[in-house]
């Protein structure tokens, strides 16, 4: 068992260390921009991914503000598309499985806010659905993504691709890549509330 813990967590850290720290940064000066102009965030996943999601939509709407949010002027309007079960399953019934998050964008997007994608392979069709309607609708698009990136990695205006085929990997990286994003952002907060 040691070894193989000590495989995968190599592995694991080798992973992560691929994600470009440029491509990170640009990804969290978005958020903090877009946080900053009161714009709004546009979270969707499938499967594993949309719990990450939604843990991403939490950490973005009350984990960044820290201990003493009173404190700070700065807040985060997020929605994580995969949390309102009866409008999601409406669109599923009714239309298509497809059309779930890309009718959920049309509804909620407006030019400024972002769509943040979460997927493994890059290719689902309810995903890259949606972030075709984001860009017609101008909203500015990110992925956090797996694999070689698939399909998203062409759309989305910044990716962050875990090069790994195994989902495990990709979506652990992808948990803490959200995590890393947030501490960041908490931290950046808590200097303006000082200053």
């Amino acid at each position: 068992m040691k070894e193989f813990v000590d495989d995968y967590v190599a592995s694991m850290a080798e992973q992560l260390r691929a994600v470009p720290a440029e491509a990170v940064d640009r990804v969290a000066a978005l958020l903090l921009e877009t946080a900053e102009s009161g714009a709004q965030i546009l979270v969707a996943g499938n499967g594993g991914s949309a719990s990450t999601a939604s843990h991403f939509a939490c950490d973005l709407g009350k984990t960044v503000l820290g201990s003493k949010p009173e404190l700070r002027k700065t807040r985060f309007r997020v929605v994580s598309l995969a949390d309102n079960v009866s409008l999601l399953t409406a669109w599923a019934n009714d239309v298509s499985y497809e059309a779930v998050f890309a009718e959920q964008v049309k509804m909620l997007g407006r030019p400024g806010d972002i769509l943040c994608v979460i997927s493994a392979s890059g290719n689902s069709p309810n995903v890259v659905l949606a972030v075709e309607a984001a860009r017609d609708l101008g909203l500015k698009t990110v992925g956090f993504l797996g694999f070689d990136g698939g399909r998203l990695a062409e759309l989305v205006d910044d990716a962050l691709v875990v090069p790994s085929s195994d989902y495990g990997h990709v979506e652990s990286a992808h948990l803490v890549l959200g995590h890393l994003l947030t501490q960041w952002l908490h931290d950046r907060l808590e200097q303006t509330a000082v200053s």
